[in-house]
């Protein structure tokens, strides 16, 4: 199953076909002052900067945020994404719980983008997948609903079920769903990792839709965190998550990634890791 994404001028797909897609998680605000203050300011030039340097570390795709607390957000949302969408060629993911910003950014975007995200949650359902359908835009769903966070795969399966079908209602296509199986930290439940891993297998087996990770989140309140990040996206990689949302400026992430695309074949005669290994030696 292929989903696609793109810019006014790039397609990027999301496939366990195709290498890793690098969501990069940089364009923020969220616990970045400095970002924070900028784009309070519509000053765009350390999104900018963000985006040139995730896209030069091998970002596919950029997950972009303007949540910033009394600042108007649809109109900081659009006017970011134009900024974008000028400087780098790179599909856009609107990250974004406001649906009055979500339709202002998906208006002015020319190209597919990603949605990130919906849950199996009512409210959530009900606001996001008519915009996604409207904008003919893909969604991460994300496997919680009304209920909370479900404790079993099977029960996190099941949240993913509802999304998938509730998107069909829709008319969305079942590759325009792309399933975050959520991870949670393992410093407050040691059970939290193994969860959502076998969530992804039954996903995978049962829906056939492509996954997608928050991965940053299992290591939260933990020392070396990049090691346990790492660690967890090798393992999601091996039950069928073919993309994630983490930040491709950190060289033991990046490396990880290119090192699982070149063992699940999908790095033809090793010329993307060869490659990344000489402009490391420069």
């Amino acid at each position: 199953m292929e989903t696609h994404l793109s810019s006014k001028t790039k397609q990027i797909i999301i496939s366990p076909d195709h290498p890793f897609v690098i969501i990069g998680e940089r364009i923020n605000p969220t616990r970045r002052k400095s970002l924070m203050e900028s784009l309070a300011k519509s000053d765009f030039s350390i999104a900018l900067e963000d985006a040139r340097k995730q896209i030069a570390a091998g970002a596919h795709v950029l997950d972009v945020n303007a949540g910033v607390p009394g600042a108007d957000e649809p109109k900081l949302l659009e006017g970011l994404a134009r900024a974008l969408a000028q400087t780098v060629d790179a599909p856009l993911c609107f990250d974004s719980a406001n649906p009055a910003a979500l339709t202002a950014a998906l208006a002015a975007y020319e190209g597919k983008a990603l949605i990130n995200s919906t849950t199996g949650e009512e409210k959530m359902l009900n606001a996001v997948l008519p915009l996604a359908a409207k904008y003919r835009a893909a969604v991460i769903g994300v496997v919680t609903d009304d209920s909370g966070v479900p404790a079993t795969p099977d029960a996190r399966l099941a949240v993913a079920r509802k999304i998938v079908q509730r998107a069909a209602d829709h008319g969305m296509p079942r590759e325009d769903i792309v399933i975050d199986c959520l991870a949670l930290t393992v410093s407050a439940d040691s059970l939290a990792g193994r969860v959502t891993l076998n969530t992804m297998r039954l996903v995978q087996q049962e829906l056939g839709v492509n996954l997608s990770l928050g991965a940053s989140n299992v290591s939260f309140g933990l020392p070396d965190r990049v090691a346990i990040n790492a660690a967890y996206l090798a393992l999601g990689i091996a039950r069928g998550m073919c993309a994630a949302i983490t930040d491709p400026t950190v060289p033991e992430l990046a490396t990880t990634i290119r090192a699982c695309d070149l063992l699940m074949g999908r790095d033809e005669y090793a010329m993307r890791w060869i490659k990344a290994f000489r402009a490391r030696k420069k």
